[in-house]
């Protein structure tokens, strides 16, 4: 049995986890957005150290590139999904950071 597939396969299995991951995306109700935002950025930290792996294998100047390049989409996707993490959170907060702006307001 073959250990790896071939062209057509992979492209198989890209068009499979596209789709559900499509799917598995566009289903999620809203209460459970901020918990699958926070299991993403873990994933994505799993990639940035992927990433630097591959920066860093010495497998040549093209892989040290790519690897380079994967560690700044990377970055950029972790520190996206905290910002968007944090502004959700916020919404949901009560008490100091409400309460401080709207007495602010009232004592000018």
């Amino acid at each position: 049995m073959p250990t790896s597939l071939s062209g057509f396969g992979e492209f198989y299995v890209f068009v499979l986890a596209a789709f559900l991951g499509y799917q598995l995306i566009t289903h999620v109700p809203p209460l459970l957005h901020t918990p699958l935002m926070a299991a993403t950025n873990a994933i994505d930290a799993i990639t940035v150290v992927g990433a630097i792996a591959a920066a860093g294998s010495g497998h040549g100047l093209l892989a040290s590139i790519l690897g380079c390049a994967a560690v700044a989409s990377a970055m950029s996707n972790v520190v996206g999904g905290f910002l968007i993490t944090d502004r959700m959170l916020s919404m949901f907060r009560r008490g100091e950071a409400a309460s401080s702006n709207g007495k602010q307001e009232r004592s000018k």
